[in-house]
């Protein structure tokens, strides 16, 4: 019993030690092998490694995924036209040099967030400094983020990280200047539905006028029409009366007779101061004789 004691201990240290000098790489992460500080090695691809136990060597794990930089406030810039406009963004990046990055930051991601967001904010300055607001909603987005991206990206490369997209989630105008903004933009819009009105009475007035005119013309041609037709029956109708009163003229006078006494004698109220012997009369005195 007292001889297998040691042998225990030995096996359990033995096992220890070997344990100590074993370690396993996930996919998702660099292992950086430091001896006595030095940086010795760094794996980047997943599966079972060996180093020398401690204190010889030890190992560090950084993060190889995309992480992403998104702040909770919006910074203030200031656009070419002197306003002051609020901007949201996020930032992907991921470590590609573990070796730059632990020098750099000490291998701390906290830092690396803190010089990326500097960073960034420098470049947007610049980029929103010769932009309007224009550019900024919509004009040259795009642009404007690409630039920023490669800027960002450019200096992140010193310590060891890439920028892998920047995007702008809001741009919006500070509260000072929103209420203003949107007074000249109602101001705007009120000038150019004035200015629609206007142009459209024009118009209105125009189709009015012409409407008017052909209706004019067209009365006009109706009149004429109609009088020229009215003229042609009046005339058939004077040659129908003059051929039927032309068989008989006895008669023809008659009836003219009878329609001048209906046409003077139309109201009971009607005088005529006549003589009544006058040529007016005869077909009253004596019809049979005249007949």
């Amino acid at each position: 019993m007292q001889k297998t004691f040691p042998i225990v201990i030995g096996a359990l240290v033995a096992l220890l030690l070997a344990m100590s000098t074993v370690f396993v790489v996930d996919q998702r992460q660099f292992a950086v092998v430091y001896a006595l500080g030095e940086i010795k090695r760094v794996i980047d691809q997943p599966g079972l490694n060996f180093k020398l136990p401690p204190p010889f060597q030890n190992v560090v794990f950084y993060d190889k995924r995309i992480l992403t930089v998104d702040t909770a406030e919006s910074d203030r810039f200031i656009t070419s036209e002197k306003l002051n406009v609020m901007i949201d963004t996020f930032v992907k990046w991921r470590i590609v040099e573990p070796p730059a990055f632990i020098r750099s930051v000490a291998g701390s991601e906290a830092i690396a967030v803190d010089r990326i967001n500097r960073s960034l904010r420098d470049a947007l300055n610049n980029e929103v400094a010769r932009r309007t607001v224009a550019d900024m909603v919509s004009g040259a987005r795009a642009q404007v983020v690409e630039n920023v991206r490669k800027k960002v990206d450019e200096d992140s490369r010193q310590i060891g990280v890439e920028i892998i997209d920047v995007r702008l989630k809001r741009v919006d105008f500070a509260p000072e200047v929103s209420e203003r903004v949107f007074a000249r933009m109602e101001s705007e819009r009120k000038q150019v539905a004035n200015e629609r009105r206007a142009t459209g009475a024009a118009e209105s007035e125009k189709i009015r006028a012409d409407a008017d005119r052909q209706r004019e013309v067209v009365l006009a041609e109706a009149y004429r029409d109609a009088q020229r037709i009215k003229g042609d029956g009046d005339a058939k109708a004077a040659g129908l009366f003059a051929a039927a009163f032309g068989q008989n003229p006895e008669f023809a006078s008659f009836y003219r007779s009878l329609e001048a006494y209906r046409a003077s004698f139309r109201s009971r109220g009607d005088v005529m101061v006549l003589d009544p012997s006058s040529e007016f009369f005869r077909y009253f005195k004596a019809p049979e004789r005249q007949r």
